[in-house]
């Protein structure tokens, strides 16, 4: 593969003094040294979606697609080494300086990263204070105003081998953005940025208003793992408690594209919370929810309560910046993957045909956004999901080579551990299918798609009985969600695993209200009717799944078995004899 050019953040660390701890203690330094790599450096690395380029002996170069993950990151390892040094002595602690440049690089096949943007943030690292951080003039300016950090600025700096002088700010978390030098221009505000504002507590006590709080807090730290999403910190959202605000003033003062205002208000035993996101520039208010709930324990509502705003609030973000891509006169790479994720969302056939231009076209314009390769995986497997292609085994290879290179650009990306899973369980590996959804849900507990295909790798493993709890966490926490019908599919496939046919054919019933174009809905209710005896409405079933996909056969199907599982291969056989007896052709 030729050598690749692209903009990236690059952070630089080092160990301050590295060779006189060693001589000190060789052993124990060393193993001191592992321990900060496995422990904390490379943890959270991954975290902010980084990537490890390579280890320098004692020190290392990372890459970065955002420089806000990567001062993020900064700071959070530098924070956390300062708790680790806690009540070492002095000439035992192990410090590390850390440099962070927005520049040009150049990627060699093995992922390697050469050129200027390297060299600068190298240079940074070796300016910074033991236990500091240095940005240059660039990395600075896509921060600013956006994470709380205090920053001196050193004025332009000679650094070695790099010909011109780079201004250079030394920061620090912990206070608003300022310098003493005059502020670059603000840049236009990034995609998927928004701040979460401290809902109001509308006429409740203390513990009302410790409720509203803490679904501020965690609805902003929740919303952070959306990929992409760049999320205003809490600290800074809480200078706005209790002040009238103008939200347009707002989107400018932070830089952010939407606001979410919300509000939390007792009656009587029920307490409702009310939410709206708005779009910053223009006041108009995008969407709304309301729940209102019998009053239980305030705290044990708040999880459910923050995991269905933040699963919805994903997918609504994402339709807004499609909606904003549609009217843009020149498209790069993310808009073509917010136009594609907008009709991924639509559900439908042609509209994963059409969501797949898109993201050939966002990686023909970037071959690296590992956002596009993810979903344009899942447009393969969901095409495979419901029997669409002949070509099932080929388009599951492209997928997974989707996968495995978007794992390797975004190690921490909860979608791609996702679909990896759904693919996995699709290709007769459920139980490591079932793992990638486990990861995937490490990473993002709101990940609603990995609850379920969770359930249906147990149904494909031969433990059908434990299916449904999945699908009522999935639906817990997306109700509302474009693949509902789907995971009400699995509890149908699950029951009627169990011989529940009745079951089987309540939650196939309700998949069909849901979506009544969901063609497995009307094949699964069919076969558990037929075993039900009711094989008038089992035709009538399978004649309303045919019309839908009219190529479906009882060869497909059974062309693609997801397990060699006893129990799922006895399922299987019942259901494609009920579908034969229902009217299934043969194929």
């Amino acid at each position: 593969m030729p050598e690749v050019r692209k903009l990236a953040a690059i952070l630089v660390a080092d160990v301050v003094g590295y060779s006189r701890l060693a001589r000190a203690d060789e052993e124990g330094t060393l193993a001191n040294l592992r321990a900060l790599w496995s422990d904390l450096l490379d943890p959270a690395i991954a975290a902010r979606r980084g990537r490890v380029v390579k280890r320098t002996g004692d020190g290392a170069i990372a890459a970065f697609q955002s420089v806000v993950d990567a001062v993020r990151s900064a700071v959070e390892i530098q924070a956390a080494m300062a708790g680790r040094n806690e009540g070492a002595v002095d000439d035992r602690s192990m410090l590390l300086r850390i440099g962070v440049h927005l520049g040009d690089v150049m990627e060699e096949a093995d992922g390697d990263l050469m050129g200027d943007g390297v060299n600068v943030a190298a240079r940074l690292e070796g300016v910074a204070a033991p236990g500091g951080i240095c940005l240059s003039e660039d990395a600075w300016r896509q921060v600013k105003g956006r994470l709380e950090l205090s920053a001196e600025d050193l004025g332009p700096v000679e650094l070695k081998n790099i010909p011109e002088p780079i201004r250079v700010f030394s920061v620090a978390a912990g206070a608003p953005s300022h310098a003493r030098a005059a502020a670059p221009a603000q840049a236009e505000a990034p995609r998927l940025s928004i701040v979460v504002l401290p809902f109001l507590n509308l006429g409740g006590g203390a513990e009302q208003d410790y409720f509203a709080d803490g679904i501020t807090e965690s609805l902003t730290s929740d919303l952070s793992r959306i990929p992409g999403a760049f999320v205003i910190a809490r600290n800074t959202a809480f200078t706005y408690k209790g002040k009238a605000v103008d939200v347009k003033q707002i989107g400018r003062d932070l830089n952010v594209r939407y606001v979410l205002e919300g509000s939390v208000q007792r009656g009587g035993n029920r307490v409702r919370v009310s939410v709206q996101l708005i779009d910053a520039e223009t006041r108009s208010h995008l969407w709304g929810e309301r729940f209102d709930k019998p009053l239980a324990d305030l705290f044990d509502m708040q999880d459910e309560i923050v995991s269905r705003l933040a699963n919805r609030l994903g997918q609504e973000l994402a339709d807004a910046e499609a909606r904003r891509a549609e009217g843009a006169a020149n498209p790069d790479s993310m808009d073509h993957y917010f136009l594609g994720l907008g009709l991924y969302h639509r559900n439908g056939a042609e509209f994963l045909h059409q969501a797949r231009k898109h993201f050939d076209r966002a990686l023909e314009l970037d071959p690296d956004n590992a956002d596009a390769l993810v979903r344009r995986a899942w447009v393969e497997v969901t095409f495979v999901v419901a029997w669409l292609p002949e070509d099932r085994v080929e388009r599951l290879n492209l997928a997974e080579a989707d996968l495995r290179k978007a794992l390797r650009l975004k190690a921490g990306s909860a979608d791609a551990h996702a679909a990896l899973g759904v693919l996995l369980m699709n290709s007769g590996r459920a139980g490591l299918g079932v793992v990638e959804c486990e990861r995937a849900l490490a990473l993002d507990r709101n990940l609603a798609t990995a609850h379920a295909w969770i359930g249906m790798g147990k149904y494909y493993s031969g433990r059908p009985e434990e299916t449904e709890g999945h699908i009522l966490q999935a639906l817990r926490i997306s109700p509302r969600d474009a693949y509902a019908s789907a995971w009400m599919v699995f509890a149908a496939f699950a029951k009627f695993g169990e011989g529940k046919d009745e079951e089987a054919a309540q939650w196939a019933s309700r998949s069909i209200d849901a979506s009544p174009d969901f063609m497995t809905s009307h094949f699964v209710l069919a076969a558990a009717l037929v075993g039900l005896g009711r094989m008038t409405e089992a035709r009538e079933a399978v004649r309303a799944g045919l019309n839908l996909n009219p190529t479906f056969t009882i060869a497909r199907y059974r062309a693609s078995p997801s397990s060699d599982n006893p129990r799922y291969l006895a399922a299987l056989t019942r259901i494609l004899d009920a579908l034969r007896k229902a009217g299934v052709p043969e194929g």
